[in-house]
């Protein structure tokens, strides 16, 4: 038996979902809040009444790594390496997958199997509204699981595609999604000790870039422009060929060095439009200001582990195009720096929320988002505190909310104007003033600070927030409620011991082992890799690597170890 300690909406959100009958519940939290302790709770509640298999669907790679690791400190096993042509281990509760890996292949008629009165958990539910095949992959996968928990913190799409699993009411506004639990960022703000409060400095400037009639336009955040011409504005602020990107860069470099003479590990963020983007902002921060800055994109197979890296050393700042969008867990980043021309709001708020989360035993935690003072982004920050939900529109009346994986400028403009875009050319750009506002202390809307602060580029080193008011205090209750006893719940192999890794990095440390030494054995027998590979499965008594528990692993890994000293010796 151990005891798990809720926050007061987590308690309630677990007791009402304990009392749910259905096989489906909804919950919608702002990130930050803890939807993923509450999601394991409630699997582990579960589970303690009835074993049952457990599986998470995240809505990327890096994620499946983060929720193995978060159920191992909640005792539970998942593998966040499962495949279709894989077995699940014995020494594992379950498995995490991604919503991209239920539409290829036979993924779901695996899991359907797999699921079959299990439980299910799925993270941002909303992935599965925004593309077919993968919605279509969750009903497969999960249509008979006894328990489905969907989990989401920006549920709000407003298009055609209804997500599986979600009850919708009908409204005057239309059909809307029904979130069984909500906790949002103005909840949260409200309880404090929970998320921090965000300030989002406003950036304008004086842009003026070539059209591709030859015509030379020059404008502000403030001028009124065609929607075309509105991203051209938006292309040149956030392009390195004029000076406004060098200066807000400098800007929230300074604002960082602050915040790092008194919380050394402060880390920082900016959101870049592609790759190419990516590495020049990268450039930018080491060469003019002299600070190192990692790279992380969907191309380099081992962004999951720079992430990672990141999220636990001190290094100031990254630069990412959409891998830390949404649900990556770095506590440490205070500023951001907004980038990109993907301005839909469901991505906004998804970025946003990587600086919320909340750090126990800081006193001040104030991030910052730099933001161009473009009206759509402007129009998102105003409204970062309000619930939204999911609405049902009719096919053909997509809105600004349309959501496209691959981001771009496709968000911005129509498939004809993507020739026009092209052949725009950045003239120049400058900073002219910057506006400031976050939530305000009654947590409804963001008026509590808005302020004029004209610089100069020259001037955009200064630091001017030290007077903004501190989050309040963070809950803190003796209340029992809040403590909830779950008994320890055992695999197919029985209990598995506590430790500082789980099952699934055990497991990959000794997958890594016995093929260096089947490498080695391949290069002194001269055998091919299939015939030692099932020579040491034989030895071990092993069927498949790939679903052996990890004293499987441990024996195979000794009786080919002891083939390798025999070689050896003759």
């Amino acid at each position: 038996m151990s005891t798990v300690t809720l926050r007061p909406w987590q308690r309630a959100a677990f007791d009402l979902f304990r009392a749910t009958t259905g096989p489906d519940y909804l919950a919608v939290a702002t990130p930050g809040a803890g939807k993923t302790t509450f999601a394991l709770a409630c699997a582990r509640a579960a589970l303690a009444d009835e074993n049952r298999p457990l599986i998470v669907v995240a809505p990327t790679s890096h994620l499946k790594i983060q929720w193995s690791r978060a159920a191992h400190r909640m005792g539970l096993q998942l593998d966040p390496d499962w495949s279709p042509g894989d077995g699940l281990a014995r020494d594992v509760h379950g498995l995490v997958t991604t919503y991209q890996q239920l539409a290829m292949g036979n993924a779901a008629k695996k899991l359907a199997g797999l699921s079959a009165e299990g439980f299910i958990i799925l993270d941002e539910i909303h992935h599965a509204g925004h593309e077919k095949a993968w919605g279509d992959g969750v009903r497969k996968s999960f249509g008979h699981a006894h328990k489905r928990l969907s989990l989401s913190g920006t549920p709000f799409r407003s298009d055609a595609a209804q997500i599986p699993f979600v009850r919708y009411d009908n409204t005057a506004e239309g059909e809307l999604a029904h979130a069984d639990y909500t906790y949002g960022y103005a909840d949260a703000l409200r309880d404090g000790g929970v998320v921090r409060p965000v300030y989002f400095p406003r950036v304008d400037g004086e842009m003026e870039w070539t059209s591709a009639s030859g015509d030379t336009v020059s404008a502000n955040f403030q001028d009124e422009l065609t929607k075309d011409q509105s991203s051209m504005r938006l292309r040149t602020a956030l392009s390195l060929e004029g000076e406004w990107m060098s200066a807000v860069l400098k800007k929230a470099n300074d604002q960082l060095r602050n915040i790092r003479s008194e919380q050394r590990d402060a880390g920082g963020l900016v959101i870049a439009t592609d790759q190419d983007h990516a590495q020049q902002i990268a450039i930018l921060l080491r060469d003019r200001f002299g600070v190192p800055a990692d790279v992380v994109v969907s191309d380099d197979p081992g962004a999951s582990k720079k992430i990672a890296e990141f999220s636990e050393n001190d290094r100031p700042w990254l630069v990412s195009v959409r891998m830390v969008s949404e649900g990556v867990d770095i506590p440490r980043l205070r500023v951001g720096v907004f980038a990109t021309t993907t301005s839909t709001e469901l991505f906004f708020r998804q970025a946003v929320g990587r600086f919320v989360r909340w750090q126990a035993g800081r006193s001040s935690q104030k991030a910052y988002v730099y933001i161009p003072d473009d009206p759509r982004l402007r129009a998102h920050a105003f409204t970062i505190a309000e619930a939204r939900r999911h609405v049902l529109r009719p096919p053909g009346t997509g809105d600004d909310d349309d959501f496209q994986p691959d981001g771009g400028l496709e968000n911005q403009v129509h498939e004809d104007d993507m020739e026009q875009m092209s052949l725009f050319s950045v003239v120049a750009s400058t900073v002219t003033d910057i506006t400031m506002h976050t939530v305000g202390e009654d947590g409804k809307h963001l008026d509590g600070i808005d302020f004029e602060m004209n610089f100069s580029p020259e001037d955009l080193g200064m630091v001017a927030y030290d007077d903004e008011p501190d989050p309040p205090d963070p809950f803190f209750s003796d209340d029992p409620a809040l403590g909830l006893d779950l008994p320890e719940i055992p695999t197919a192999a029985g209990l598995i011991p506590h430790g500082s890794m789980s099952v699934a990095e055990i497991k990959d440390d000794l997958r890594t082992r016995n093929a260096h030494v089947a490498k080695r054995l391949v290069d002194i027998t001269g055998w091919n890799h299939a015939k030692v590979q099932g020579e040491m499965n034989r030895l071990a008594g092993v069927n498949r690597v790939a679903s052996a528990t990890n004293e499987q692993l441990n024996r195979r890994l000794r009786y080919a170890e002891s083939w390798l000293r025999r070689l050896q010796r003759t």
